[in-house]
């Protein structure tokens, strides 16, 4: 039974709510395998296991529509995997991913742009982390990537101000909440089901499976449970009776926009040279698929993990970060840092000094209030980001534990591995 099944991209507000009261009332359901979380991974994962296995997959996604938090607020960035260290989770599944990605936009008619992007040094001490991020290029089997010389940049970028830089011709954009949207409708079509408006608060686990309750007292019923659940990870995993060495810790990235008559000032996506010491890639110029330019995010700390407003605030996350010994060694580490990502967020002054050191020409008044996102950071006990992928397993279950950017790009290729961890650990019948 298809329940909550999530139709097209844009009636699906008004559709979900019917099927929300459809569904109200079923007070028990039963599938082979239950997927926590709506966003891009958990759908890619889904969409894998049924392409793969003949088994039936429900979706819980607590929202009342998919790709609600990290999917539908990210830049719509197809990553190339430039950044990556070979060899990682993320330089294997970015690279592939983005692959599948393509592919997926191409058959499913999804608006997609491979436009290629700029990576920009504007100081001298920059060129050791241009060069190696060059080198990372090539070594993830990145063709085309090559140096520029400051003049080469204005040749692509005329306004942009440089050294030296890198063009990479795979980067390219689109709506990763439409590529949720068309996953789910695969789902659906295909014998699976997405069931929104379906928060998780208990997980029993047993010889038989699992039973998982939500907050309107539904039980869902499954021999297997994957957790996708992004921002709600490490508490849907504790909650499935795990002890996850890591616990989430939210950052919010704010953007701002330019307005139209200066939406000539970019041509297409520029980026700094990343601090090597963050998982964040530094505040930079997007053109967007639907139209626009973004410039941003910061990554300040939020105060609540779905809070994309300054003054979102819950106290039980709040409690969470303060009662967790990896939040204060991570603040004790970079404290300063944490504090100029905060004034650059208080003061749109700073932000656009930040953005200025690679579009010179850029103005307060060119740019407009954006978005925000919030980036699920999962967090070591001793204060270090995790800067890769994190996937564990359990028995009947698999935890994905930290899946932040380039996860969109990647999630085809993620749900891929999942696929291949449930054909061992699951013993699942492959599709005839």
């Amino acid at each position: 039974m298809n329940q909550g099944c999530v139709p097209g991209p844009f009636d699906a507000d008004i559709d979900i709510r019917g099927l929300l009261r459809e569904i109200t009332g079923r007070m028990e359901t039963s599938s082979d395998i239950l997927v926590v979380g709506g966003g891009i991974v958990g759908l890619a994962s889904a969409y894998a296991l049924q392409r793969s296995f003949a088994v039936t997959v429900n979706v819980l996604e607590a929202e009342p529509e998919v790709a609600t938090h990290q999917t539908g607020n990210n830049s719509g960035v197809i990553h190339s995997g430039l950044y990556y260290r070979p060899g990682s989770l993320k330089a294997r599944h970015c690279t592939r991913g983005r692959l599948l990605l393509l592919e997926f936009c191409r058959k499913h008619g999804l608006a997609h742009e491979v436009c290629g992007k700029v990576v920009v040094a504007t100081r001298e001490e920059e060129l050791a982390a241009l060069q190696t991020l060059e080198e990372r290029g090539r070594a993830n089997g990145l063709e085309g990537v090559r140096r520029l010389s400051a003049e080469e940049i204005r040749e692509r970028e005329p306004q942009c101000a440089g050294i030296a830089g890198l063009w990479v011709p795979q980067t390219g954009i689109v709506d990763f909440k439409q590529v949720a949207q068309a996953l789910a409708r695969e789902i659906c079509d295909h014998g699976g089901a997405v069931t929104t408006g379906a928060t998780v608060t208990a997980i029993r686990a047993g010889p038989e499976g699992v039973v998982v309750t939500d907050a309107r007292g539904r039980e869902f019923r499954a021999r297997y449970l994957i957790n996708c659940a992004g921002l709600q990870s490490d508490r849907i995993a504790r909650l499935a009776g795990l002890a996850p060495a890591l616990a989430i810790i939210p950052f919010r990235g704010e953007y701002y926009e330019l307005k139209p008559e200066r939406h000539g000032l970019v041509r297409n996506l520029i980026y700094p040279v990343p601090d090597p010491r963050f998982p964040f890639l530094g505040v930079h110029f997007t053109r967007m698929i639907h139209g626009g330019v973004e410039a941003g995010p910061n990554a300040v700390l939020a105060f609540q993990r779905e809070g994309y407003r300054r003054t979102a605030f819950s106290w039980r996350d709040v409690r969470a970060m303060a009662g967790y010994g990896g939040f204060w060694r991570m603040a004790g580490r970079h404290w300063r840092t944490g504090l100029g990502e905060m004034h650059r967020s208080l003061s749109k002054r700073a932000f656009v000094h930040a953005l200025q050191r690679l579009l010179p020409a850029i103005r307060e008044e060119d740019l407009v209030p954006g978005g925000a996102g919030v980036r699920a950071q999962a967090v070591a006990p001793d204060g270090a980001l995790l800067d890769d992928f994190c996937i564990e397993q359990a028995p009947g279950m698999i935890h994905v534990l930290n899946a932040p950017s380039p996860a969109a790009t990647s999630s085809l290729s993620i749900g891929e591995a999942i696929a291949a961890m449930a054909r061992t650990s699951f013993a699942l019948k492959e599709r005839g």
